[in-house]
């Protein structure tokens, strides 16, 4: 017992808040990092190569794998997809504590399970390849692009190439932003290779190394300094609560996000490529056990390093406590679990932004889609720099801006369309797409009452959005009663 009493207060007295991460990894760990890296690039490059040679590469190969995706790699690369802002949500929980966990966390898992069990079945009707195609046969052309516009924002990979940036400049020491160059061409590299099949057998690999790397932090945490009775006396009271201090109109504001999910491109992609509906409500349903999991490793995790480095950077401390907390060997393989988490992330949602540009957006200007796709992985990967440089990385305010948008102009129209099949024209989606964005714009950059700052735009733009889709069903219906009674 006094020990392990002197073993606590030992770390607590020479863990820093911010250190040199590469003084601190020796041989070995980078021996694991080095395998580890390797094995997920190799099975990259597996991917690209397992597919019949004697076919051409189409389409439908290149965005959706030939609609061959299995149970356990539909699961793999869907659990993989989620977590690329790992320092985000660290960010997160430092400030707020538990209240991550139901924001970034409860939320998403009832939006999941409302996807299974109401979506999965409506869009199986489709024989669509994207979001923006299924929107076109829902709909109509128009409000397919103006679908294909919000998709290729929202799909930027701006929080994951920061985060990657950000773990570059944690080992290495190089500013932020080389760190974002770099990581972003090596992804685009890669990712180009061999498009979707090369996305969902490397985040085969990183799935399990990530899932492995926060399950340690939280086994050694728990060992070195105790339970729950640990975190209590040494964590704010406000930290317990379910908004962390936060209004509860701002802590709601994450559940209407986490709708999104009904419309999120990444989702509909890997539902595309799965051989049937089964495959993908089971999928999901085995998804989000192991969300849970590892929601509840990512939160503790980040809970104990703010109890231990009150004074770190909150996006920071999490990994530099992670990082004087496991032993020689396990720092490599937590290095390497962190960067899966953020690679499987950037990758596929850089190949999905590129995907909507050269596909959904300019696709009757290029002749080959898979070289378009190509070319469109490095503007979309430019654009996402240039994007973080803009928010001066914050986490947060990419995630509610740029979902905010993209959820508050699509999520009516669409679910609309899936509850009333044909009844939502091409017109009414442009028009209350559009009319909810300006309203968004408008309500953001103009004075207001001190009583109304605190309601955020995305609820301007879903109350919009719904009014202009009530108001048009509603003429289109009396218009249609006078044309019968005539």
């Amino acid at each position: 017992m006094r020990k392990a009493l002197w073993a606590t207060k030992g770390l607590f007295k020479y863990m820093l808040n911010s250190l040199k991460t590469i003084s601190y990894l020796h041989g070995l760990d980078w021996s694991v990092f080095a395998l580890i890296l390797a094995i997920t690039f190799a099975a990259a490059f597996y991917g690209h190569f397992n597919r019949n040679k004697k076919e051409p590469i189409t389409p439908l190969d290149y965005l959706l794998m030939g609609r061959k995706l299995t149970l356990p790699l539909f699961v793999a690369t869907l659990v993989a997809t989620w977590y690329g802002g790992i320092f985000g949500v660290n960010e997160i929980t430092f400030n707020y504590g538990i209240y991550n966990f139901i924001t970034q966390g409860i939320f998403w898992y009832i939006a999941y399970l409302i996807f299974a069990f109401f979506i999965v079945d409506k869009i199986a009707r489709y024989n669509s390849m994207t979001l923006p195609d299924l929107t076109a046969q829902m709909f109509g052309p128009k409000s397919a692009k103006v679908a294909a516009f919000f998709t290729f924002f929202y799909m930027l990979p701006v929080a994951y190439v920061l985060s990657l940036g950000m773990f570059l400049h944690m080992i290495f020491g190089i500013s932020t932003l080389m760190g974002m160059i770099i990581g972003m061409l090596f992804t685009c590299l890669y990712t180009a290779w061999g498009g979707f099949r090369s996305v969902v057998f490397s985040d085969l690999i990183q799935f399990f190394v990530m899932c492995l790397a926060v399950l340690l932090v939280v086994i050694f945490s728990y060992g070195h300094f105790g339970g729950i009775g640990f975190l209590k006396t040494h964590l704010p009271a406000s930290h317990f609560t379910l908004t962390g201090g936060n209004s509860w109109l701002n802590t709601f504001i994450w559940g209407f996000i986490a709708l999104s999910t009904l419309i999120d491109p990444s989702f509909y992609q890997r539902c595309f490529a799965a051989k049937n509906p089964l495959i993908v409500k089971k999928g999901i349903i085995i998804s989000v056990i192991i969300w849970f999991c590892f929601d509840l490793c990512t939160t503790l995790g980040s809970l104990y390093a703010r109890a231990v480095l009150p004074h770190a950077q909150p996006g920071q401390a999490y990994f530099f406590y992670a990082i004087q907390l496991l032993p020689v060997g396990l720092k490599g393989l937590f290095v390497a679990g962190v960067l899966s988490i953020i690679l499987s992330t950037l990758n596929s949602f850089l190949f999905i932004a590129s995907n909507t540009l050269s596909f959904d957006l300019l696709r009757t200007r290029f002749s080959n889609i898979v070289f378009s796709n190509r070319i469109a992985l490095f503007v979309a990967g430019t654009i996402s720099i240039l994007l973080a440089q803009l928010f001066h990385g914050s986490f947060k305010e990419i995630w509610l801006i740029l979902g905010s948008y993209f959820s508050a102009c699509l999520l009516i129209p669409i679910l609309m369309g899936y509850l009333y099949p044909g009844k939502i024209g091409d017109g009414l989606f442009v028009c209350s797409s559009l009319t909810s964005a300006v309203a968004m714009t408008f309500w953001h950059l103009l004075p207001k009452p001190e009583v109304w700052e605190s309601l955020d735009p995305f609820y301007i733009g879903v109350l919009t959005s719904a009014c202009i889709i009530l108001l048009g069903r509603y003429n289109h219906e009396t218009i249609s009663s006078r044309i019968t009674t005539r």
